[in-house]
């Protein structure tokens, strides 16, 4: 059983590694940083721009919030030294397992307010356009991706973001064939960067008479949403064409033309929407995706130069495996750049990813 000067020893361990990591981030300059935000939030004419509103807003909300986690940390620590003193000099021991629950719960809390370090990307604080694609696999592909879709739902439920579907096709027999969501919160791209690949499922398939083992693939593609670049999409570069929703969202939805397909004929991009009831909706979160999706493009253009120019050798990330789901045997979720593993299927697939979220930050710093 732990004592009170072993507790004194890991809490004041942790409240030097907390300081060292308040140093680090130079929580002063983040305080000012937030201190003038406010002040521009201040003014009269601020929400004339809505555009820069919001981010200056959701930029202001954010530092609040991992300043007031360093803040609330700092405070329970002093509190836990304050209590080990008392315990002390009364020879008390009877808080030692109350101690021990909290010191332990501040370390977890510690460890956290650490992996907001790693969110280092220019665009982690921005909303992501994330597509779940069905692979190869069949049926049990489809049922896979509907999986996956699953699992991102419960994450964002966990995370408190707002998810909104843009565009769902249902398979036949069972599953989805893909879906596309919008989903907003804090730091959705830098948390769901991490998915961006192919992710493997290797399962005794449900829709085999034997039972027999099956390999299924999907393909999820997570890109930002950058508003505030202005990107010129041209008329005549773009076809749209109009058709009936194939999928379920009441009569007028499927009595309607208005679902909408974007092809920008340059880029070979194409964009479909269904799921609102206006063709109008549908076209303006078409466009939306279509200008992300040239953002991105013109960002890994340039990052393919950048890297040229230094020599390095770029990997295509779309179709590269990234995650392998074993549902037999031994189960086990593991991925194949950081090597971070977890035997808690279950958990995963109901949304429990920030374990892999952490752990390929961790990789990408290292890999800088």
């Amino acid at each position: 059983m732990e004592n009170l000067d072993s507790l004194a020893k890991t809490l004041m361990e942790l409240d030097a590694r907390r300081a060292e990591l308040t140093a680090t981030f130079d929580m002063a300059k983040l305080q000012q940083e937030e201190n003038e935000l406010r002040l521009q939030m201040e003014a009269a004419d601020f929400w004339q721009d809505q555009i820069r509103a919001i981010k200056i807003s959701r930029r202001a909300e954010l530092l609040h919030k991992d300043i007031s986690r360093w803040q609330e940390l700092a405070s329970a620590f002093q509190e836990g030294k304050e209590l080990l003193e008392l315990s002390k000099s009364d020879e008390d021991e009877a808080l030692i397992p109350e101690l021990s629950q909290k010191i332990e719960r501040w370390q977890e809390d510690l460890e956290s307010l650490e992996t907001t370090a790693l969110y280092s990307g220019p665009h982690d604080d921005k909303d992501v356009i994330l597509s779940i694609k069905t692979g190869t696999g069949g049926v049990d592909a489809q049922d896979w991706t509907q999986m996956l879709e699953r699992m991102y739902l419960r994450l964002a439920e966990r995370q408190e973001w707002k998810v909104e579907i843009l565009d769902r096709l249902a398979a036949t027999e069972a599953g989805i064939k893909s879906v596309m969501m919008r989903i907003s919160g804090i730091r959705p791209y830098g948390n769901l960067k991490s998915e961006n690949g192919t992710h493997r499922l290797l399962r005794n398939s449900p829709f085999n008479a034997d039972g027999l083992r099956q390999t299924s693939f999907s393909s999820v593609e997570v890109i930002p949403e950058l508003p505030e670049i202005d990107i010129n999409i041209k008329d005549e570069d773009v076809r749209l064409d109009v058709f009936r929703s194939s999928g379920p969202g009441g009569q007028s939805v499927n009595t309607t033309d208005s679902a909408v397909r974007l092809v920008h004929i340059p880029s070979g991009i194409t964009i479909s929407c269904q799921s609102e009831r206006s063709q109008h909706q549908n076209k303006e979160n078409a466009y939306t995706i279509l200008r992300a999706r040239l953002v991105q493009l013109e960002l890994k253009k340039k990052e393919e130069a950048e890297n040229k120019l230094k020599g390095g050798i770029i990997k295509a990330e779309w179709g590269q495996q990234i995650r392998s789901y074993w549902f037999y045997g031994n189960r086990l979720v593991k991925d194949h750049r950081s090597e971070y593993s977890d035997s808690d299927v279950d958990g995963v697939m109901d949304g429990k990813l920030e374990k892999f979220i952490a752990a390929y930050l961790r990789y990408l710093r290292q890999s800088e």
